[in-house]
């Protein structure tokens, strides 16, 4: 297909702009920027119109204080607006810590394949710990599945990045990556810890449960089709020609006509 024009939707989190940009201007896209929470106005058929697909590094819903992050519940305008976008069949990329946005929207964590928790909370009826996390752990990963995402990729490669003990939903997602890394508590220090109490890499008196190791999938909502990488923390991944190439495949595809079919029917 012709070079996809996508919305690109950050704020949140913080990153290196300069690296972050850089690396969108180094594969194949035209990409136009937009932060939150202006990008709420593009969440709609009409006003995504001009985009082929949307790309989300944003993480939408939470504000960060000292005492800890409150969070917002988005207005059923919104929440029509968006799911007229899926409905419409728009294709999105979600990467990295968009994992954790709307944490009291539950279906966005069902349109996205899962959920980071920064809070413990409720999620698909059960009761849950808040999520770990990791800064720069050297993994391998391992491509599960031929697909239009992971084409032209070796069946290994290994990146230095941030992993999440997080929800993944297997249940409703096409798996594309999995990671060598072990998913366990031990590995991974407490959100609430960091967020919260200002402990950063603490994980003493912290319990959660082994979780999965897929790091990159797809799966459809409404009518449209999207796809999660779970990689993308810093100037590390972004300079990996595997991450670039992955993100690259995963734009182009959520933007095909194919990707649109392929939701359709599912």
């Amino acid at each position: 297909m012709a070079t996809p024009n996508i919305l690109l939707v950050t704020k949140g989190h913080p990153f290196d702009r300069d690296a972050f940009f850089g690396m969108f201007d180094a594969i194949n896209v035209n990409w136009t920027h937009v932060e939150q929470p202006a990008a709420r106005l593009f969440f709609s058929p009409e006003n995504a119109e001009p985009y082929d697909a949307l790309v989300m590094y944003d993480m939408p819903g939470i504000t960060f204080s000292p005492g800890g992050p409150t969070f917002e519940t988005p207005g059923e305008a919104y929440k029509e607006s968006l799911l007229a976008l899926l409905e419409a069949g728009k294709g999105m990329v979600f990467i990295h810590h968009a994992i954790a946005g709307w944490p009291a929207w539950e279906e966005y964590a069902e349109i996205v394949g899962g959920r980071f928790l920064y809070m413990a909370g409720e999620l698909r009826g059960q009761s849950l710990p808040d999520s770990g996390y990791r800064h720069k752990v050297e993994h391998r990963l391992s491509v599960l599945k031929d697909h239009p995402v992971t084409r032209d990729l070796p069946e290994t490669f290994t990146m230095t990045d941030e992993l999440y003990l997080s929800e993944v939903f297997e249940d409703s997602i096409e798996p594309l990556l999995a990671s060598d890394y072990a998913f366990t508590r031990d590995n991974f220090y407490s959100a609430t810890r960091a967020v919260a109490e200002g402990k950063m890499f603490d994980n003493e008196g912290w319990q959660h449960e082994d979780a999965s190791n897929l790091v990159g999938w797809i799966k459809t909502y409404r009518n449209s089709p999207i796809a999660y990488i779970q990689g993308g923390d810093d100037p590390d991944a972004y300079a990996s020609e595997h991450y670039q190439k992955l993100l690259e495949n995963a734009i182009h595809w959520a933007a095909s006509a194919d990707a649109l079919e392929w939701a359709r029917n599912v």
